[in-house]
């Protein structure tokens, strides 16, 4: 684990070069500073619940990775309309704290960034989650020990880069 925890450290240090990249930009709009680090989470917390879900099924022999499966599919459902419901309250929130700190956005804007951006990183958080639970099944490895920093990790850039597209894009 200590080379792969080292790599996904390594990587992680991108996100940070990313989030720098579009720094004018937050700057200028001060309520998305606090849409950043929620959004980076969710997307790795997001991943996590799937990659856990998965390796369980793992250990009680009761998965297939077949897509046409009505548990997984129920799953991956399941962590969909999690993410539905927490990036709307999300951009609530902020779209609140913006009026309170005097610099608020609209709260259609806020709403299309959230959901654009939180879709799509729960869209790969979940490819990732049962990529790495099935390649590391397939290899000997144990998913617990192996999916979630993989993709915590990997949707902490993914997140950061996801997000800051959107922000551009519908600025």
């Amino acid at each position: 684990m200590a080379p792969l925890l080292l790599v996904l450290s390594v990587l992680e240090m991108g996100s940070g070069i990313v989030l720098e990249s579009f720094e004018e930009t937050y700057l200028a709009n001060p309520t998305l500073l606090v849409l950043v680090p929620v959004m980076i989470g969710m997307g790795g917390n997001l991943g996590a619940i799937v990659a856990a879900r998965l390796s369980t099924r793992l250990h009680l022999g009761t998965i297939s990775f077949d897509p046409r499966e009505p548990e997984l599919r129920a799953g991956i459902l399941a962590v969909l309309g999690l993410a539905v419901t927490v990036f709307t309250a999300l951009a609530v929130v902020v779209y609140a704290i913006g009026h309170a700190l005097g610099s608020a956005m609209a709260l259609s804007v806020l709403l299309t960034i959230s959901l654009t951006s939180g879709l799509s990183i729960a869209f790969v958080a979940i490819a990732l989650a049962i990529l790495a639970t099935y390649v590391s099944y397939r290899r000997g490895y144990d998913p617990d020990d192996v999916t979630i920093p993989i993709v915590t990790n990997a949707c902490d850039i993914l997140g950061v880069l996801i997000f800051s597209l959107v922000v551009v894009l519908v600025l």
